[in-house]
């Protein structure tokens, strides 16, 4: 072995970026099982107008599916099947959108000794605002579909009344 000798170094800068682990494709695919996953984001409004919150939820319609939700925040979503921003898998999907949202002042300003008001969380549940149709919260009734493909997915919904 020569004094001065030095590792050998990638020829490239792919090369190198690779071994970095740098270059990516749009699909996540992990050795977790379920399958290569693909980015899935969009908007989502109401009356024209982007939803401040909630949660939107893609439904397989194959029996052998998975399903793939994600918060929506100022109008806009990203889906996750397993772990945050991994994607859906692809196929086609009935789509829900929930944004119950309760009114916890009462049972706050009851709360004793840190915790709020018990009776007042449960009515508060029972009475949500929503800042869409409740029929949006259910496959069979939101009249939402999509399908996921084999590549970077933007998908968006116009919710009406």
């Amino acid at each position: 072995m020569r004094e001065c000798e030095r590792p050998r170094r990638p020829r490239s800068l792919a090369a190198c970026l690779m071994a970095a682990g740098l270059l990516t494709a749009p699909a996540c695919s992990e050795d977790d099982g379920i399958g290569t996953r693909y980015q899935v984001t969009g908007s989502v409004t109401y009356k024209g107008k982007p939803l401040e919150k909630g949660q939107i939820r893609f439904l397989p319609v194959a029996p052998e599916g998975r399903p793939a939700s994600g918060d929506i925040e100022a109008g806009q979503y990203r889906l996750m099947t397993q772990t945050t921003g991994d994607g859906a898998l692809p196929g086609k999907y009935r789509v829900t959108v929930i944004t119950t949202e309760a009114d916890l002042t009462k049972a706050i300003a009851k709360q004793q000794g840190g915790i709020p008001n018990q009776v007042d969380v449960i009515k508060a549940y029972q009475k949500p605002k929503r800042s869409a149709p409740a029929k949006y919260e259910d496959a069979s009734t939101s009249g939402l579909e999509a399908e996921v493909k084999e590549q970077s997915n933007t998908l968006d919904f116009e919710l009406k009344d």
